[in-house]
């Protein structure tokens, strides 16, 4: 099964990435630490924004502590390694796509953005996983990267999946396919750094 398929994502990532993130694995590491805690944070905001959503709370609440255990676990890699987390990382990638969301939206459409914006993060960075795991040398963090694949690649259809609830399916749908064609242009910027999402 190819990214595009698994993700729906339009521009698959050039694997060349890989290398360019195996160049610098203390960098690659530390930015992937700030986005495990930037995801936490992002669904705990989500919960502030639906409290009274009580199944959606209790899986955002889930999906919360597993990215602050996979925080957990690079920051063990960092520290297993000699490498010093450092200080979170601006993600412009994540800045861009936040421009996609228009203003003067009601309480719930502007919600249901959110959890498309989530979303979109969440598959491009379940596709960078997987491009990691099948193209560099390090057997020890393609082993990693793997299991975290498959540990977080319902989260993006997770996010979609509350988005369908908050609001008609065929309007979230739509809404989606501009949502996959803005990031594909969006990405089209990106691949030449040690980032996740670089």
């Amino acid at each position: 099964m190819s990214e595009k398929t698994m993700f729906r994502l339009q521009l698959p990532t050039d694997p060349r990435w890989a290398n360019i993130a195996e160049g610098n694995l203390e960098e690659i590491l530390t930015d992937h630490a700030w986005c495990e805690q930037k995801a936490a944070s992002n669904a705990i905001t989500l919960i502030t924004m639906i409290p009274e959503e009580e199944e959606i709370v209790t899986e955002l609440l889930e999906i919360a502590q597993e990215e602050m255990e996979h925080f957990q676990q690079v920051h063990e890699i960092i520290k297993k390694r000699g490498y010093s987390l450092g200080q979170p990382r601006k993600d412009d990638y994540v800045n861009d796509l936040m421009k996609f969301i228009p203003s003067g939206l009601s309480r719930t459409e502007y919600i249901v953005e959110r959890m498309l914006f989530a979303a979109m993060i969440e598959a491009r960075s379940c596709e960078r996983f997987k491009v990691l795991t099948e193209n560099i040398e390090d057997q020890e963090l393609a082993t990693f990267y793997r299991e975290l694949m498959i540990s977080e690649a319902s989260h993006y259809t997770a996010f979609i999946g509350y988005a369908r609830q908050l609001m008609d399916v065929e309007k979230v749908n739509a809404r989606w396919e501009e949502w996959l064609k803005y990031e594909a242009k969006v990405i089209a910027s990106y691949g030449k750094e040690e980032r996740i999402h670089g």
